[in-house]
């Protein structure tokens, strides 16, 4: 079977979280419909709503495209604008006018709120009560020639009841007595939400709509429009929301923001889709799914009835492995892009090798790109004044003492700092190792020799050698600093840590 699914955002702000899960649905069930299914010819489609011309930007539209395609959620054939539509939603209007299943109505917005105000008055249900549905067209001869502009309401059944069964929330019933005769074109001649949609998704062949919960009472008064116009319903599938990890509604601080801000805090796209995957679907007790497995495994119809919550830590957690199984690469790409950006120039090639060098103790240290930035950064401050700006303060105890403000100096109780910088220069260039993977490094033994003479842990030779080359006692790795930076870089900043010694003593 052959579907055609849809993602249909309104462009009036950023290609939020919970937009991306629907998106990546849909994009899933099309694709595994294509590989998997009988139906090659499934299609993802995208449909920007823009009919809201107040709220609508070229930002917002920018900014949906931007990042589905970051996302890798490629979509089928051209954008549809749902503005350029609205003479074909219009003529979908005036066809139910023809066949008596529309009426126009001339209530004035003085007469529609005294009907609210008797619905509520009366303990009922706000809804239109149907004024002009059976009356005789004559009868609006005067309001004509005063110039009243009517709106088309579809006339919709009274009795009897709608059944939608959803793919997700299995079979739900409405009565009609509930559902009233809803505006199709307004009386400037614009159509509403509900029409543009149908006539949409009619046009456009589509076979299932996923989609948010929060659209499952638009579900029946389009399901009504579908058979006014005689036209096959389409199967519905309508999602839970995402929740924050207290259940409440999604907000800002749970988490609800852009995908270009995801981006920008260093999430890799895969590791994004994974996890929105496993927000309200799974397969099995399986956490980390590759993008072929997904496409694979999806089917709509697994999708949980709850509410999904959204965990930050979760999150970080599968980006984490999806960057430790990256390729280095790419890796070195991005990093270099925000280094560059940061430091307003091009990286040099012996920086770029310095990087490289290092990835291996970075990767399994960052959960984000950002992370993986912030400790790369410090193997490329090559002044001793920048530098400082990074060392922290910290008290190491009885043999030595790390400082790190006002001077950004180490000042070191025995000379511990002098002496490591002279075992390291008895190590020559050519027995100074060019592979941080090579273990044990030959700059490991010389190093715990002089912790033994000078009765040391050697945890404390690492910790002051690391705050010394790398601005922090905390590193990705000694000797992988030591081999990224290489013999030359290693001593001078040594011989500039040391140098300012007096300067606190």
């Amino acid at each position: 079977m052959s579907v055609i699914v849809r993602f249909a955002p309104s462009p009036t702000g950023f290609l939020h979280i919970g937009g991306a899960r629907t998106a990546l649905f849909n994009w899933l069930f099309a694709r595994h419909h294509q590989l998997y299914g009988a139906g090659g010819d499934s299609k993802f489609l995208l449909r920007i709503e823009d009919t809201d011309r107040v709220r609508s930007t070229p930002e917002a539209v920018a900014a949906i495209i931007d990042g589905l395609s970051w996302l890798g959620l490629e979509w089928d054939g051209e954008i549809v604008y749902q503005s350029a539509r609205a003479t074909r939603h219009a003529e979908a209007a005036r066809q139910l006018l023809e066949l008596g299943r529309a009426y126009h109505c001339y209530c004035t917005p003085a007469e529609l709120e005294a009907m609210r105000e008797r619905a509520r008055a009366e303990k009922r249900s706000v809804r239109y009560d149907g004024t002009w549905r059976d009356r005789d067209p004559a009868e609006a001869q005067e309001l004509i020639r005063a110039g009243i502009a009517p709106v088309i309401r579809l006339k919709a059944p009274q009795a009897g009841a709608t059944t939608i069964r959803d793919l997700v929330q299995g079979e739900v019933t409405v009565a009609n007595a509930e559902l009233d005769d809803l505006i199709l074109l307004r009386a400037d001649g614009t159509p509403t939400y509900n029409l543009s949609v149908v006539v949409d998704d009619h046009d456009m062949g589509v076979t299932h709509v996923i989609r948010g919960d929060d659209h499952l009472n638009n579900a029946f008064r389009q399901t009504q429009i579908y058979r006014a116009l005689d036209w096959a319903v389409p199967q519905f599938a309508h999602v839970p929301l995402i929740h924050g990890p207290d259940g409440a509604k999604m907000s800002k601080r749970h988490g609800a923001i852009g995908v270009e801000q995801y981006r920008e805090l260093g999430y890799l796209p895969e590791a994004l889709r994974n996890y929105l995957l496993r927000l309200g679907w799974s397969h099995g007790d399986d956490e980390i799914i590759s993008t072929d497995d997904a496409v694979r495994w999806f089917d709509i119809a697994d999708v949980g009835r709850a509410a999904a919550r959204f965990d930050k830590a979760k999150l970080d957690n599968v980006n984490a492995h999806y960057i430790r199984e990256a390729d280095d690469d790419l890796l070195l790409r991005l990093m270099t892009e925000r280094l560059e950006g940061e430091f307003g120039r091009t990286l040099s090639p012996v920086e770029r090798e310095r990087l490289t060098k290092a990835m291996p103790g970075l990767k399994p240290r960052a959960k984000t790109i950002v992370e993986l930035v912030e400790k790369a950064r410090r193997l490329l401050i090559l002044s001793r004044d920048q530098r400082a700006n990074t060392l922290l303060d910290q008290d190491q105890g009885q043999h030595f003492t790390v400082f790190s403000r006002p001077t950004g100096v180490e000042v070191t109780r025995g000379g511990l700092l002098p002496q490591i910088k002279t075992v390291l220069e008895s190590i020559s260039a050519e027995e100074w190792p060019v592979d941080t993977l090579v273990t044990p490094t030959p700059l490991s033994e010389p190093l715990r020799r002089l912790a033994r003479s000078c009765d040391v842990p050697f945890g404390r030779i690492a910790q002051l050698l690391g705050a010394a080359v790398y601005g922090s006692p905390e590193t990705p790795g000694l000797y992988i600093v030591l081999v990224a930076l290489g013999r030359d870089e290693t001593l001078a900043r040594i011989a500039d840590a040391a140098s300012g010694r007096t300067q606190r003593e």
